[in-house]
């Protein structure tokens, strides 16, 4: 697998932005990894897993689910980001999404992390190749819809 920055890129102001230490991004990566193997897709056979970090260093894994009814499937994404609001937990700091090809949250997820956090971190990885990447929510849903945006 390959090695992979904890830095996001220069585009980015960091001034309130710390990024997870390489220790924690490896075992976030690893749990999203792990948390593939339990995905549950018959459909469209694209097993997706994440995790997320918490503030504190607990992780909460997800897989997805699929529905035969496509608008139904749940992503990795938001089933480790409702785990975790079920448990009580809503500090994120980052995120990793394991998938063929290393694929980006999709913007239904992009918007839900957001309720979380824009400073927080995204990482992906192939889980074919090891590459992996990563970049600041900010960076992947600019002008984020917010509760700002909600009539008082």
């Amino acid at each position: 697998m390959s090695s992979i920055s904890a830095r996001p890129s220069s585009f980015m102001s960091t001034s309130e932005y710390e990024p997870p230490a390489d220790d924690e991004v490896l075992r976030l990566v690893q749990a999203a990894i792990s948390a593939r193997n339990h995905a549950y897709a018959p459909h469209s056979h694209f097993y997706v897993g994440a995790a997320v970090l918490l503030h504190g260093g607990r992780i909460v894994e997800g897989c997805n689910v699929e529905n035969a009814s496509y608008s139904l499937t749940q992503c990795a994404e938001r089933v480790a980001v409702t785990t975790s609001v079920a448990e009580g937990h809503r500090n994120f700091r980052a995120i990793a999404v394991a998938s063929v090809g290393g694929a980006m949250p999709c913007g239904a997820c992009r918007q839900v992390l957001a309720e979380f956090g824009m400073d927080m971190a995204v990482y992906t990885v192939d889980v074919i190749d090891g590459e992996q990447k990563m970049r600041l929510l900010s960076e992947l849903l600019p002008d984020a819809f917010s509760g700002t945006d909600l009539l008082p």
